[in-house]
């Protein structure tokens, strides 16, 4: 196949553009606000308390099969055990799909489990939690089991030199495509008032309905596999090759651990902003919600809901500028060198999120703006840098599977020590400090890493 065609290239950034829609509106914005709101709801009820009195967030539980546990347990737990799924089965698929050359296959077939699953959100019923958190599940596994496969691509549709730029247009793409569709999913909730169950169906048909601009110019089998018997077996038997090769590599496994320990640290800062926001800065204080009505409740909390928006919309907005620099400033100073510089960022960043007080929203903002400036760069630029680093072969996914599992068991490891902390130390902002950890660990380690190869491949001009 020929590498550097502009149609293909688009069409494959646009996968961005397609599902990064479940990232910002499921993940991060619109769901986590609904399935609070339900849940609480839910609670009040079986607990016989009214309808308009107020709770806080920590109070609230749901039954799941028999057992009364905290709703936002069991939303991390059920977030935790979908990325446990994916690590688990994106090795063994991944050797599957470069045997047999059915990486599209794999692509459509996740992001197909992801957006159908989106459509189950509409049926979400905080009464009956067991059958609810079914399509959470499976939307989680869907959206983050497709990543393998069209990362993947990377290396096989671009040249090395051109492969940040192109990782950053993917990611901008995916952010700009996201922030429309949340627009979207705004209006109808507060603009003409509509239930926001819709808007879930809306993130599936967006992503299944772009997506196809990717499958229309994406090549099938590019090293023309011959279709064998015993598919599984040899998958199997494929990543056990690519293993043994990566294990002679120096500069991609260190490159790997390093990426392991920052991405834990970026990913969880990711994941658990929305909560750290809405109890903390967002919070309405005990001693002034005791002193307001009802509706003055539901004013306050209005506010918060928009504060909180406001700063995922900023986020967005500065990540695609932030992944388009970064891209750039790599060109001048090297991989390593940019990686280190934002790495490096991100320590003061946490600190400085581990000062701010309840309702300081102005310097929320400015935290909101820093992270999304190096957000976008580090997810982009990690991504080019892995696919830079890997050695000639034709196991693309293979290789990138085992970025994906260090994604996401350094997801599980990152959002428990994230709880973990809190418990600990019964003070949410100390988790947002001790998230500093992963960051100067990851950042020791990307000093270990050589500009060059130097295990086995080097001989090989890697």
């Amino acid at each position: 196949m020929e590498k550097g065609n502009k149609r293909i290239i688009r069409g494959w950034t646009f996968y961005d553009w397609a599902n990064s829609v479940y990232n910002l509106v499921i993940s991060s914005a619109i769901f986590p606000l609904f399935f609070a709101g339900v849940t609480t709801l839910a609670y009040k009820t079986r607990v016989g308390k009214s309808l308009t009195d107020s709770v806080r967030p920590e109070e609230v539980t749901s039954m799941f099969f028999g057992m009364e546990i905290s709703s936002s347990v069991l939303y991390s737990y059920v977030l935790s055990a979908s990325f446990l799924v994916v690590a688990i089965l994106s090795p063994l698929l991944s050797g599957i799909a470069d045997y047999s050359g059915k990486k599209k296959m794999f692509l459509r077939t996740f992001c197909y489990i992801g957006a159908l699953s989106c459509f189950g959100l509409f049926f979400f019923d905080a009464d009956h939690m067991e059958l609810s958190m079914i399509p959470f599940f499976l939307a989680s596994v869907g959206f983050w089991g497709s990543l393998v496969f069209y990362n993947s691509f990377l290396p096989e549709i671009a040249e090395a030199k051109d492969q940040d730029k192109i990782s950053a247009k993917g990611y901008i793409l995916g952010y700009v495509g996201s922030m429309v569709c949340l627009i979207l999913c705004l209006y109808w909730k507060m603009g003409l008032d509509q239930d926001v169950r819709y808007c879930f169906i809306f993130v599936g048909v967006w992503w299944i309905g772009f997506s196809h601009v990717t499958y229309a110019v994406l090549p099938n089998n590019v090293y023309n596999r011959k279709k064998e018997k015993g598919i599984i077996w040899k998958g199997f038997t494929e990543l056990k090759i690519v293993y043994t090769e990566f294990k002679e590599t120096v500069r991609l496994k260190r490159y790997l651990a390093s990426f392991f320990f920052f991405n834990t640290g970026v990913q969880t800062v990711m994941l658990m902003a929305t909560l750290y926001a809405s109890r903390i800065i967002f919070k309405i204080p005990d001693d002034l919600r005791a002193t307001l009505s009802v509706e003055e409740i539901a004013t306050e909390e209005g506010k918060a809901t928009t504060g909180l928006i406001v700063s995922i919309l900023l986020i967005q907005i500065l990540g695609a500028v932030g992944a388009f620099l970064i891209s750039r400033l790599s060109g001048k100073l090297g991989n390593l060198r940019t990686l280190i510089l934002v790495v490096t960022f991100w320590i003061p960043l946490c600190i400085f999120a581990y000062s701010i007080g309840e309702g300081e929203h102005i310097k929320f903002y400015l935290l909101a703006s820093g992270v999304g400036v190096v957000m976008g760069g580090v997810q982009s630029l990690a991504r080019s840098t892995y696919s830079k680093f890997l050695p000639e072969t034709k196991d693309h996914a293979s290789y990138f599977s085992f970025y994906d599992v260090s994604e996401k068991i350094g997801i599980v490891l990152g959002t428990f020590f994230f709880g973990f902390m809190e418990l600990l130390m019964d003070d949410i902002r100390a988790s947002i400090l001790s998230v500093v950890v992963f960051f100067v660990i990851g950042l020791i380690l990307l000093f270990r890493v050589p500009k060059e190869e130097t295990g086995h491949f080097a001989t090989k001009g890697i």
